[in-house]
């Protein structure tokens, strides 16, 4: 088998932790498909797909998430 060249950097700025969400208490937005769960570990925001909750999660620090939700809230992000 050949050898991978593949190389794992980094991301610049990436200075989150690997946080444990095994124990984390997820909030839903609603019940039903496509459910975005929310929990807050550790000072940072989790965000995961309540439906599939053994895929990863993101993971935003305060400072994004306010910036997420402030453009939610002005529809930035609205598909219409």
């Amino acid at each position: 088998m050949a050898e991978s060249t593949i190389e794992q950097h980094t991301l610049a700025g990436w200075d989150k932790p690997d946080l444990d969400l095994s124990a984390a208490d997820w909030h839903s937005s609603s019940k039903g498909r496509g459910d975005v769960q929310i929990a807050f570990v550790e000072g940072f925001i989790a965000m995961r797909n309540g439906g599939s909750p053994q895929n990863p999660s993101l993971i935003f620090t305060p400072a994004e998430w306010g910036a997420f939700v402030l453009g939610a809230r002005e529809g930035e992000f609205d598909l219409t």
